[in-house]
């Protein structure tokens, strides 16, 4: 496929994911059906589409309109890029500009230029303070590719050579021990051998980081009560806690027990029955679903499906787990709540909100925000940094 066939190809796209289609959905189909495309194409058509996800206000503007052409035209304006040397109608690319394409578009303003709902705004502003548009021009970019090392198998400097036998270079990041960022290489990670061995996980370095303010360790019994994929969960597997995941769709754990034999590491994966009998625990892990605001680089859809009624649901549902999740902790154990949302009212709200209703049976022992959640997201540095996550550890009364 030539460039110009490719934008053509993302255009197409996204007027399939602008009526509500998922985008990994819309691109594994894409990439089945299309035999003209190689690897190479495919992962060049997904950039493309997820640049303009990321971006899609601004692209809206530029573009003057919601359509995938018009996105795409956006995309070229805002980076720079005359669009008339790509809108050709030549070997599969989209048609010529028309007179009111060439001459439409403008210049997006306020949250529109960070792409953030406007609704949203105001929140952001009152849980980041002065950080909150610099986090929001962060958003817009890639997110680093991060790696985990497995610390009862290797350590940093093994897995960094392991990688780089098969043309992967990383380097350790300051977020978390066992955190590695991939700086070259980063398509090849499937079939090199530190992967296919265990040695190396695909990680997020916050979600790494909350993992390692969590006490956990060597036959520490612990509840990852929202698993979902298994991150976490094997993050403290691999610190030798003894870990039970659970999640309310077992389905998201599907991939769960492969992972962990691909580790070395043993998971037992509990049916929702199972999960009181088998407490209680000395840690409980309630990872909660979120608005996920803070991996909005990496999904990036997300951010434009959030409502305000739907954010409102989150927060009445993050409530319920929590006091499902503060029921399996055993006395003198831990409960620790965890999101991936930069929002105060999915945070240290929610959690005041818990202790509030507890009264002496708990008591919060830390908070903690990690990667873009910590603020301070204007310099060149945090562009590598780790989603934004929140945690709060809180101790049960013995």
């Amino acid at each position: 496929m030539t460039p110009a066939a490719r934008l053509a190809a993302a255009a197409g796209l996204l007027d399939e994911i602008g009526v509500g289609t998922p985008a990994e959905k819309v691109l594994t189909r894409w990439g089945r059906g299309a035999r003209y495309a190689g690897s190479g194409d495919r992962a060049a058509v997904r950039d493309l589409v997820f640049d303009v996800l990321r971006t899609r206000r601004s692209c809206a503007a530029r573009g003057g309109g919601a359509t995938g052409r018009a996105l795409v035209l956006g995309l070229l304006r805002e980076r720079g890029d005359d669009p008339a040397a790509w809108f050709t109608g030549a070997r599969h690319a989209l048609p010529p500009l028309t007179a009111a394409e060439a001459a439409g578009g403008r210049a997006p303003e306020g949250w529109e230029a960070l792409d953030m709902p406007d609704w949203l705004g105001p929140a952001l502003r009152e849980s980041l303070g002065d950080a909150a548009e610099a986090v929001c021009r962060v958003l817009r970019e890639r997110a680093p590719l991060f790696l985990r090392w497995h610390e009862r198998r290797t350590d940093a400097g093994a897995a960094l050579a392991a990688l780089a036998e098969d043309g992967i270079v990383a380097a350790p990041h300051p977020l978390a021990p066992t955190a590695l960022v991939v700086t070259e290489g980063a398509r090849r990670l499937r079939q090199a051998r530190a992967y296919r061995e265990g040695l190396v996980e695909l990680q997020d370095a916050a979600s790494q980081a909350v993992c390692a303010a969590l006490p956990a360790g060597p036959g520490l019994r612990a509840l990852d009560y929202c698993a979902g994929g298994g991150g976490k969960t094997l993050a403290l597997a691999a610190r030798g806690a003894e870990v039970v995941a659970h999640d309310a769709d077992p389905a998201r754990m599907a991939d769960l027990p492969r992972r962990a034999t691909r580790a070395g590491d043993t998971v037992r994966i509990a049916t929702p029955g199972e999960v009181a009998a088998l407490g209680p625990y000395a840690l409980v892990l309630a990872d909660v679903p979120c608005s996920g605001s803070g991996a909005w680089r990496r999904q990036a859809e997300a951010k434009w499906r959030l409502t305000r009624e739907g954010l409102d649901r989150l927060i009445a549902l993050q409530a319920a787990i929590l006091g499902e999740a503060a029921a399996r902790v055993r006395p003198g154990g831990r409960l620790a709540y965890a999101t991936c949302s930069l929002l105060r009212e999915e945070n240290e709200a929610q959690v005041a909100r818990f202790l509030a209703k507890a009264g002496e049976a708990w008591t919060l022992e830390a908070t903690r925000r990690f990667g873009l959640a910590a603020g301070g997201a204007g310099d060149v540095a945090a562009r590598s940094d780790g989603d934004g996550l929140f945690l709060a550890l809180m101790r049960r009364s013995g």
